[in-house]
């Protein structure tokens, strides 16, 4: 009785919650038809209002992150709170240049016109964030969708509840749920959510989801931007400072324990330069984290993997390599109770290895060599283009061919990860890896209608309609012929 009593109570809740989140949109939808003369001043003064309740609640965040993922101070303030701010405040400075109506030129046929792009509001907007950086990736589309005048409902992950209530006490003090509201839940939760007929949806996931999202919006053709991610390939040869090089690669793999869509998910390494890479990569996750495996295990800089599940699923991929011939160079303790795996690096890994398949999320870097480079092109080639892709050389012919033979969201070159800081150029993927962009103007379009406006001057058009007498004709001969 008591069993049946709580499934009822669970069944009351969500049928509550879809109540609610009913309510809250049509009142979004009557605010968002307000919003769409919204000025600069009345957005930026929405952005910076948020800005100061994220500064305010500070501790709070690093509380939050450090009890769902154990993430250090410092990644939290380099990867979410100065992330979220830079984001403010280029909106806040940016703003009104980008609101700007565009004037572009007319074409011959309409000449006696005057054409504009100006950008529209979406309307009611769904933002659903993942885990990994539960801050960072809701609050960056949301100063996005409020740069461009909307409203928005706000799904955080459900597996960082800390961080999650966090999120939602921030937006309920900035915001009236006729404006901003979030809704706390699971996957039940998205899905009701996604059956809503929003004007726009931006998802942060996987690919898999991403599928699932992107088929539930085209059913009330919501335009949809997904950030997802896939298995991004570091490329690394010969002629690379190798200390530097490894420096890099192990910023990128190891930070928020590797649980980065943009993080290398394996190396692609010229075969002549693996010994090197391996010391120095040893070398620099020894002086980052501590000599001995007992002393990076207790460091208090290195985040822990997201829940038990995830090390199981990495574990499994490390064992199922390890069984098929690969060998690890450095690292490779798991601690499940613990959440906890150690940096590692795999060499011999052979082409049928799980680890070479799935996304790994996780600090292990799987190595598979080659000796041309074109052998390295058709790897990447053979697989789904990748969200990054990441190339280690001072050969300029080589970093030219790499990036015009294969395709990528986004690309940098001897370095990794910081292609997300920059706000002047498009964050995001390619087909598999994600379709939009977000970050600075490329946000604020993402979440705008670029709506295109002709207006008739002087133009003669009229002159080439029915009836088509012999004049009219004649006309229209000698437009063509111009045109040509």
């Amino acid at each position: 009785m008591n069993d049946l009593a709580e499934v009822i109570t669970a069944e009351d809740s969500f049928a509550m919650q879809r109540s609610e989140m009913r309510r809250i949109f049509a009142a979004q939808q009557k605010t968002a038809l307000a919003w769409r003369h919204s000025t600069a001043a009345e957005r930026i003064e929405r952005i910076q209002r948020l800005k100061e309740s994220v500064l305010a609640h500070r501790s709070e965040i690093y509380d939050a992150l450090y009890q769902d993922l154990r993430k250090p101070e410092a990644e939290s303030d380099l990867a979410e709170m100065m992330v979220v701010v830079q984001d403010c405040n280029h909106a806040i400075r940016e703003l009104k240049h980008w609101m700007k109506p565009v004037r572009v030129p007319a074409t011959k046929a309409l000449n006696g016109t005057f054409s504009k792009i100006s950008y529209q509001p979406k309307g009611v907007c769904l933002i659903i964030a993942p885990w990994n950086f539960p801050v960072n990736l809701m609050l960056g589309p949301l100063v996005s969708a409020l740069a461009a005048g909307n409203t928005a409902m706000l799904k955080p992950s459900e597996m960082t509840p800390a961080t999650s209530r966090i999120i939602e006490h921030i937006i309920d003090d900035v915001f009236d749920e006729d404006e901003v509201a979030v809704f706390q839940g699971a996957a039940e939760t998205s899905q009701a959510l996604l059956e809503l007929k929003f004007d726009h949806c931006f998802f942060t996931g996987s690919p898999q989801v991403g599928k699932i999202v992107m088929a539930a919006c085209a059913k009330n053709l919501t335009s949809i931007t997904l950030e997802l991610g896939g298995k991004s390939p570091a490329v690394l040869d010969s002629s690379v400072n190798m200390k530097d090089a490894a420096g890099s690669l192990a910023f990128g793999k190891c930070s928020n324990a590797g649980q980065i869509c943009i993080a290398p998910d394996y190396m692609l390494l010229e075969k002549s330069a693996q010994a090197d890479f391996v010391r120095e990569y040893d070398a620099v996750l020894k002086k980052r984290y501590g000599e001995t495996a007992e002393q990076q295990k207790a460091s208090p800089d290195f985040t822990r993997i997201i829940n038990r599940n995830h090390v199981l699923r990495i574990q499994a991929l490390i064992e199922d390599a390890v069984a098929k011939g690969a060998h690890i160079a450095v690292g490779g303790e798991v601690d499940i109770d613990d959440r906890y795996i150690q940096p590692t690096v795999l060499v011999d890994v052979p082409s049928d290895a799980k680890i070479l398949e799935e996304e790994i999320f996780g600090p292990v870097l799987p190595v598979v060599t080659w000796e041309q480079e074109q052998q390295a092109i058709d790897y990447i080639n053979a697989g789904e283009k990748p969200l990054a892709l990441y190339v280690y050389s001072k050969n300029e012919a080589r970093i030219k061919n790499l990036l015009t033979s294969t395709s990528s969201g986004d690309a940098a070159i001897n370095t990794c990860l910081v292609q997300f800081l920059n706000h002047n150029v498009p964050f995001g993927g390619a087909n598999n890896s994600g379709i939009g962009n977000s970050h600075g103007i490329h946000g604020f379009k993402a979440f705008s209608h670029e709506r295109g406006l002709v207006r008739d001057r002087f133009a003669m058009t009229q002159l080439f309609s029915a009836p088509y007498t012999p004049m009219v004709k004649r006309l229209i001969k000698f437009a063509v012929r111009w045109l040509t």
